[in-house]
């Protein structure tokens, strides 16, 4: 699957137009989600994707694109918007409504996480074999995860899992607020669109983030330090779901129904996996050419950090398992799934 940027598809889809003689789309579908039109994921994702598949469907599929949640609602009711039909297709954080997604929560667990790319596509395999009961009342598109996220601090530098003792951190899912409770953190959970706002007034003094969304939101303004996890895998990661309604998707014909499938699944999973890598690298650069301090998590120091982190994992085997899952096995799949990606 290879996706092109908008002056390759302005051509396409010039040529399109002409052959069709300005005909009407035979499907209008709205797209929503919750970052603003700058962020990478709408620009060189959404944006993009939804352009490819109107070229291919030869014009016939029109796709509108909402960001910053235009349409209405909050980040944690785009999941039920796409599934009652209230949005055609949604983009979100599964993460954002604890307790709706549990085996996608193996992915969201510390040190989990590899690339970007490599976890999502092993969670899109993972989702197709052992998630169908949970995403049944949906057409899921793909699911793919960010690049591992760092810590970004107001005031204080974060050298060891002592300096945030005491200090107000913002958790990006129950895992991780759990995790961060075991360094005597203060954790607090917000959408990614309330953070700017709560670190300005100081209600937040450490924020878990990706670098991705750090550019998009401007929180390299509002922060001095930012402290990056350096070892085999990352500190966490979110996981997102790309779905479109249920019904309109059976309601399209099977070569609309093809164009669709063309663009989903495991490529697809792969290539938002790459362009959140790669994002990574150049959104980081806003935060260096802004002045702002660096301290890395490594060697014995990130080993201490593992160790002081294990309960979390402990803890959601022993939760999986009282509530009917084979714990142990879904952990070893999803560590086996990202182990065979990163060697592909």
């Amino acid at each position: 699957m290879k996706y092109v940027g908008r002056k390759s598809l302005g051509l396409i889809a010039g040529a399109v137009l002409s052959f069709n003689a300005m005909a009407e789309a035979d499907y209008t579908l709205k797209l929503h989600h919750f970052l603003p039109p700058m962020s990478m994921a709408h620009t060189q994702f959404l944006q993009p994707w939804a352009e490819k598949v109107e070229a291919e469907s030869n014009g016939r599929i029109d796709i509108e694109l909402f960001p910053a949640m235009q349409l209405g609602g909050k980040p944690p009711q785009l999941f039920d918007q796409v599934r009652k039909g209230i949005s055609d297709i949604t983009w979100t954080v599964g993460g954002y409504t604890p307790g709706r997604f549990p085996k996608a929560t193996v992915f969201e667990l510390p040190f989990m996480p590899g690339t970007a790319k490599a976890t999502s596509m092993a969670l899109q395999e993972y989702a197709e074999q052992e998630m169908q009961e949970e995403l049944k009342d949906v057409h899921v598109l793909a699911m793919h995860t960010h690049a591992p996220g760092s810590l970004h601090s107001r005031e204080k530098a974060i050298k060891t899992a002592a300096d945030l003792d005491g200090l107000k951190v913002r958790a990006p899912n129950k895992v991780m607020a759990e995790a961060f409770k075991l360094m005597n953190a203060n954790t607090l959970f917000m959408p990614v669109t309330e953070m700017p706002s709560a670190i300005s007034k100081g209600v937040l003094d450490v924020s878990a983030l990706p670098y991705e969304v750090v550019l998009p939101t401007k929180i390299y303004e509002l922060v001095k330090h930012h402290t990056e996890i350096k070892g085999d895998r990352g500190l966490y990661a979110q996981f997102f779901i790309f779905a479109m309604n249920k019904d309109v998707y059976e309601s399209m014909p099977a070569d609309l129904q093809k164009v669709i499938d063309d663009n989903s699944g495991i490529t697809l999973a792969g290539h938002i996996g790459d362009l959140f890598d790669n994002y990574e690298v150049f959104a980081r650069k806003y935060a260096v050419d802004n002045g702002n301090s660096f301290d890395y998590i490594q060697g014995a120091e990130y080993d201490q950090w593992q160790q002081q982190l294990a309960p979390v994992r402990a803890q959601w085997i022993e939760e999986m398992n009282d509530d009917g899952y084979d714990a142990k096995r879904l952990l070893d799949k999803a560590e086996g799934l990202i182990k065979k990606y990163e060697s592909m």
